[in-house]
């Protein structure tokens, strides 16, 4: 924290909750890695993914609010969350991940859906103005494009034929197959004006325990619309959702047929 920006995101979270960009107040950061440390003292300038409210905390607060959630200690907080994302241990799922802050996020990130090993389709995510989160529900802007779009064909590719073998062994996963319905968040790192061949793109994460269908963001209950339901998502919408669905039951039924081979 001491050397730059961070993303600290709870392990458990959904839809951005407990997930915190994180800058010091005073933008005083030491030149390199582990020249400095934060004090208890330090005051953090916070933004919770969720809605793209912002707190201001000490990190002694910080830190008592991540372990013990809302008590005299952690002062006061208008996250909807209450902390704690440490309980129960790791057996749980109580961990925090520790993520380096890639500031070009303001333009959007990529989400890559995928189906097993079958791209689907690519969602440009763009935070809404003044925001830095993209999650649905904070007026970030979503564009749809198909497996094959050519803007982003570079990264198509070395994610596709390079890292998707890759990624299962990494996490000691060898023998098992990719998820069912997956989805990898790409960030882009480079500086401005790199060429396209030469960009390097950073994974935010990897999700396959709650993975919501964008074409079906219309059927989603929120306070403004209550009385949301499936009727309300449009026919192409449902069309392309329908498709995954298809895609779905194949794959399903090739990894079972392969596993009584």
């Amino acid at each position: 924290m001491k050397f730059q920006p961070r993303v600290i995101k709870q392990n458990r979270g959904s839809s951005g909750e407990g997930i915190w960009i994180i800058k010091l107040k005073s933008g005083e950061y030491c030149k390199e890695y582990g020249e400095a440390s934060c004090t208890d003292d330090d005051v953090l300038d916070m933004m919770e993914a969720n809605d793209n409210h912002a707190e201001e905390h000490t990190v002694a607060e910080f830190v008592e609010f991540c372990v013990n959630g809302r008590n005299d200690k952690s002062g006061e907080w208008t996250s909807k969350g209450v902390g704690k994302y440490l309980e129960g241990g790791k057996d749980a799922g109580g961990q925090l991940v520790d993520q380096r802050f890639c500031p070009r996020i303001v333009e959007g990130e990529l989400r890559y859906n995928c189906v097993v090993d079958a791209l689907v389709g690519i969602i440009h995510k763009k935070p809404k103005e003044g925001g830095i989160s993209a999650v649905g529900g904070t007026g970030s802007i979503y564009t749809y494009y198909g497996p094959d779009e050519e803007k982003f064909k570079n990264l198509t590719t070395n994610f596709l034929e390079k890292d998707l073998a890759l990624i299962m062994p990494a996490l000691g996963l060898a023998a098992e197959p990719v998820p069912m319905w997956w989805t990898t968040d790409f960030i882009l790192a480079s500086p401005e004006g790199t060429p396209a061949a030469e960009e390097k793109w950073i994974v935010g994460e990897f999700n396959c325990s709650c993975v919501g269908m964008s074409r079906c963001l219309a059927a989603y209950c929120q306070d403004d619309t209550p009385s949301a339901s499936v009727k309300d998502i449009s026919e192409e919408d449902m069309t392309e959702a329908m498709k995954y669905g298809d895609l779905m039951g194949t794959k399903a039924k090739d990894i079972l047929d392969k596993a009584k081979a």
